[in-house]
């Protein structure tokens, strides 16, 4: 009898592998929630400057996709995606703004058939067996594991993955991690890009303080960096 398989292709991937590819190559995202628009191209300006490459704009304030738009188009150099989608629609708004991606906190079927029919790169977030067995079966091979450090850390991330560990799962770890942490998980070789909203936090952004959220992205490189050549 021929051995049943899984078809995890690149052709039925929701991450299409050249976005995947430069999203684990920077290794490093930086999560922004951004009150006023006009903070979007300063703020990507700082993190560019101090070496952070892809940013996830968090769609939790009515201005999210406005600044996303600025970021587009005055910084392409940066790899803009959107976090926090809830809704199918506001894939397609992603989309239509010009997000290089697309994640989620939790797994939704309603998100997964949207990304797949709209073409749209996007890796949902997953906490326990039961999400990596329904995105093992929509071919998602990038996952966002969150919220890490409240769920069981590294530990819980090594254990749900076990039983998949022959699907290679690359996972996307957001959630409590802080200069301390980051090189134990940027040691699994499941885990290939890290990140968080301490790098440009929510009130060094209202601050207009661009320097430190540059010097902030410049310590945050260095440890990744530190790591992968370790």
């Amino acid at each position: 009898m021929k051995p049943l398989t899984l078809d995890l292709s690149p052709a039925t991937e929701l991450f299409p592998p050249k976005i995947k590819r430069r999203l684990m190559d920077e290794k490093l995202l930086a999560v922004l929630t951004i009150d006023d628009p006009e903070d979007a191209v300063p703020v990507a300006e700082a993190l560019l400057a101090g070496g952070v490459r892809a940013m996830e704009l968090a769609w939790r304030t009515p201005g999210a996709l406005a600044a996303l738009e600025r970021v587009v188009e005055a910084v392409p150099e940066m790899l803009a995606g959107v976090g926090t989608l809830l809704a199918p629609e506001q894939i397609h708004a992603a989309r239509d703004a010009g997000a290089a991606f697309g994640v989620s906190p939790g797994l939704s079927v309603k998100l997964l058939d949207t990304a797949r029919e709209s073409g749209f790169p996007y890796a949902p977030g997953i906490m326990s067996p039961s999400d990596l067995h329904l995105a093992a079966e929509y071919g998602c091979t990038l996952l966002k594991f969150f919220p890490a450090e409240s769920s069981g850390g590294l530990q819980h991330l090594r254990n749900i993955n076990a039983p998949f560990k022959h699907l290679d799962f690359r996972y996307v770890v957001l959630g409590g991690l802080n200069e301390t942490n980051m090189p134990s998980y940027l040691s699994e070789p499941s885990v290939s890009v890290i990140g968080g909203s301490w790098i440009a936090s929510p009130d060094l952004i209202a601050a207009g303080n661009w320097e430190e959220i540059r010097c902030r992205a410049a310590r945050a490189r260095q440890i990744v960096d530190d790591a992968s050549r370790g």
